[in-house]
């Protein structure tokens, strides 16, 4: 999200209005959790901070999955 209180108050406007109508605060809280993060995702993306294929690899190998498509 970005910095500027305008955007800020603008992205809660359009988010209460996606909301359903039995929302409670803590659907709020998540859903603007989620929308930050994927923000900053974003900006770490346009700046070029990518993990390398061998990276991703290490990671998953650690968690017990095996890429079998080449990603390079």
């Amino acid at each position: 999200m970005s910095t500027n209180a305008h955007d800020i108050k603008q992205a809660l406007h359009e988010l209460a209005d996606q909301l359903p109508e039995d929302a409670t605060w803590q659907d709020v809280l998540y859903e603007a959790y989620v929308r930050q993060s994927i923000e900053a995702g974003l900006s770490e993306a346009r700046r070029g901070e990518f993990a390398s294929a061998d990276e991703v690899r290490e990671t998953f190998a650690k968690w017990g999955v095996q890429i079998e498509a080449e990603m390079d």
